[in-house]
């Protein structure tokens, strides 16, 4: 039940994001490039902190179960370890990805242009 709402409020969120920005982007002055700038920013600032908690407790839960099978059996400690540490990489690829995405939302819209006409004067 939880999963099915956590799945359902994170994809209208998005889906909100992903409209404000259309919206904002229909008007062509330079004050509504600004606005649209502005809503890129939040869309891009939002999932970087859901994909941060996200990560830090998948990270958490990864290192607490391979502390937890280090602890019952310390003779596969380094086949755990090494199992671990590559499962941390991938977690941490899925943040890696967000900014990305986020960077994109901030830095490679059509209006970059006029918004930088705007803050150079």
């Amino acid at each position: 039940m939880f999963k099915k709402l956590s799945f359902s409020t994170l994809g209208s969120a998005f889906l909100l994001f992903a409209l404000c920005t259309v919206a904002y982007a229909a008007e062509e002055t330079a004050v509504a490039g600004l606005k649209y700038f502005a809503v890129s920013v939040f869309a891009a600032g939002v999932p970087i902190g859901i994909a941060a908690f996200g990560c830090g407790i998948g990270m958490g839960n990864a290192i607490r179960g391979g502390l937890e099978g280090i602890a019952r059996n310390p003779e596969a400690s380094g086949k755990v370890t090494v199992t671990m540490l590559i499962g941390l990489a991938l977690i941490e690829a899925l943040a890696i990805y967000t900014l990305v995405i986020a960077l994109i939302l901030i830095y490679a819209h059509p209006q970059a242009a006029t918004i930088a006409a705007l803050f150079a004067h």
